[in-house]
């Protein structure tokens, strides 16, 4: 890695873990929005010509800072935009919930950590997540292309997202299997903070899972109900079940006015927005 960007790594990780006294890590939304992003194309809806910085929304994705250093789950593809924005230098490790385009075409955007680590970097995923970016992503894997390295691509390391838990930095983290339709995607609980988007039921083994949490960042796509995600309402009862000390709304489709749905959040349920920031 270059002096240069261990000098500004360090210096981030520094100043964020000296304002850091009351929890050991933080949690940042990079996109909170749905496959389409807010504002939708061509879309006129209230929410889409909206002024209000929050609800514009780019496709869902996250990091996870610690003092070891920072965890993406996803890689949307407005990751670039999402890591500059939020002046992140690096990334240590990837976690991947699913396959679908809106989590994984943002991936070529990891060749740059690669260079940076000198090393290849550490996807946590299940199989037919980690077969879905060869395929999709196979100018990365040719083998001419890895002997004779011209120019960039990712350099990645494929782990297995391990049950009951793996290990990823100085995080332990709980795969919580999930359904996204017709598709077996995963959750990610680290310590009392828990992860489910793009999910619409939660089998029955991995409500255990969810149990005792300080905070639940779940899938609420709009206020109609929809076959591959939870809606408003669905999404309030999960909550009501689960009864974590506070819920967090994400995924979000233009078709969830903000103002209207703040009218019927409990106390301790909020909406994410992209850049939020949470504590745990």
């Amino acid at each position: 890695m270059s002096d240069r960007l261990l000098e500004s790594n360090a210096f981030q990780m520094a100043a964020w873990i000296g304002d850091n006294n009351s929890a050991d890590r933080e949690f940042v939304f990079l996109g909170t929005g749905t496959s389409v992003g807010v504002p939708a194309i061509g879309c006129k809806c209230r929410v889409c010509l909206s002024d209000d910085p929050k609800n514009k929304r780019t496709r869902s994705g996250a990091v996870i800072h610690s003092r070891a250093g920072t965890v993406l789950i996803d890689t949307p593809p407005d990751l670039r935009t999402q890591l500059l924005r939020e002046r992140i230098d690096l990334v240590h490790a990837v976690l991947f919930t699913h396959q679908h385009a809106d989590h994984v075409f943002g991936l070529d955007d990891l060749r740059i950590f690669g260079k940076y680590l000198e090393a290849e970097v550490p996807v946590f995923c299940d199989p037919h997540v980690e077969e879905f970016i060869r395929t999709t992503f196979r100018y990365a894997f040719d083998p001419i292309v890895l002997k004779y390295p011209a120019g960039g691509v990712p350099r990645l390391a494929f782990h297995r997202a391990r049950r009951p838990s793996f290990q990823v930095l100085d995080h332990q983290v709980t795969p919580i299997p999930l359904r996204h339709g017709r598709f077996d995607v995963l959750g990610f609980r680290i310590d009392g903070l828990a992860y489910c988007t793009d999910v619409n039921l939660i089998p029955e083994e991995s409500w255990k899972l969810l149990e005792d949490l300080d905070v639940l960042i779940l899938d609420a796509l709009r206020f109609e109900p929809h076959p591959t995600h939870f809606c408003f309402d669905e999404a309030l009862a999960v909550i009501d079940r689960v009864r974590p000390r506070r819920a967090i709304l994400t995924h979000l489709s233009c078709r969830l006015d903000p103002e209207v749905a703040r009218t019927r959040l409990p106390d301790h349920v909020t909406l994410s927005h992209d850049g939020m920031r949470v504590r745990f």
